[in-house]
């Protein structure tokens, strides 16, 4: 049986071929843009059209609800005049000083109930009566003692931030395996060497969730305490042009707390995973 050569032209031979490797990348580049964040931006685009739409439309009144292209030229013409900043100053001031303060004590005395059972048995009872009270509930009391003063929303402040602090912290501490703490003292660590080399280092993932919650708690705090009893902050700014019926200024203000939230949440998650890599590359080991 003869075998006939089939002759491969020169249009077979510069026919262009499907790289499937290259697909199969490009799809995944997509599918991984669509599992990320962009998703979550395109839902907010999403929103802020369809807000911009209803309000153009005169479906909502511009009073209650402008539009969000006014909203953002508001707020870029009062923070290129400065009057934002201005504003938005004192109220970090008072919310880092109030933040650090209670983190600060709620890490200490989450300590101390978590390593020493004395500890536990005084402090508990007072800190489960105390920690359930909503924090504005404490600010009449607050204004009689301190007045209306930077005091105040600092004591509010770091008052208010203590509690996920404290609670993290001991839940943290508690939650060390005995075996660990055993191997310590059998290499002769032991009282406040073994707290700063193994008990806070072990329980540093827990002290860094409480010290997140603390944050965004502060930020509430602050402005309440600002929306009671102030004469400047952020919180104080976006009342005043309520009452005054300035609605462009008071989202732009709401708008600056969104902003400032998300940042400060991105910026803590950078800390703490510069700060706690040897915990994250340890559980990816475990993982694996």
């Amino acid at each position: 049986m003869a075998v006939v050569a089939i002759p491969v032209t020169e249009t077979a031979k510069t026919a262009p071929s499907f790289d499937a490797g290259s697909n199969r990348k490009s799809l995944a580049r997509y599918a991984g843009l669509w599992r990320g964040r962009w998703i979550g931006v395109a839902f907010i685009i999403v929103l802020l059209v369809l807000w911009e739409l209803a309000a153009a439309s005169g479906a909502v009144s511009e009073l209650s609800l402008p539009r969000v292209s006014a909203i953002f030229g508001t707020w870029f013409r009062i923070t290129i005049s400065g009057e934002l900043l201005n504003e938005l100053w004192p109220s970090l001031w008072r919310m880092f000083v109030g933040y650090f303060v209670g983190v600060a004590l709620g890490i200490v005395f989450g300590t101390l109930m978590g390593y020493f059972r004395f500890c536990y048995n005084m402090l508990e009872p007072i800190t489960e009566m105390l920690r359930p009270i909503p924090s504005p509930a404490y600010l009449p009391i607050v204004i009689l003692f301190l007045g209306i003063d930077d005091e105040m929303k600092i004591f509010m402040i770091g008052f208010a931030a203590f509690f996920p602090a404290l609670i993290n912290t001991y839940s943290g501490v508690r939650g060390i395996d005995p075996v660990q703490l055993q191997t310590a003292r059998t290499f002769g660590v032991s009282g406040i060497r073994l707290l700063w080399e193994v008990v806070l280092p072990a329980s540093s993932p827990f002290i860094f969730t409480g010290m997140r919650v603390s944050l965004a708690v502060a930020l509430i705090v602050m402005v309440v305490s600002e929306m009671v009893a102030a004469s400047s902050g952020i919180g104080y700014f976006i009342l005043s042009a309520e009452r005054g019926f300035k609605t462009q200024e008071m989202f732009a203000g709401v708008l600056t707390l969104a902003v400032l939230g998300y940042v400060l949440n991105r910026m803590f998650l950078i800390v703490e995973g510069r700060v706690l890599a040897w915990h994250y590359g340890y559980t990816q080991q475990q993982r694996n």
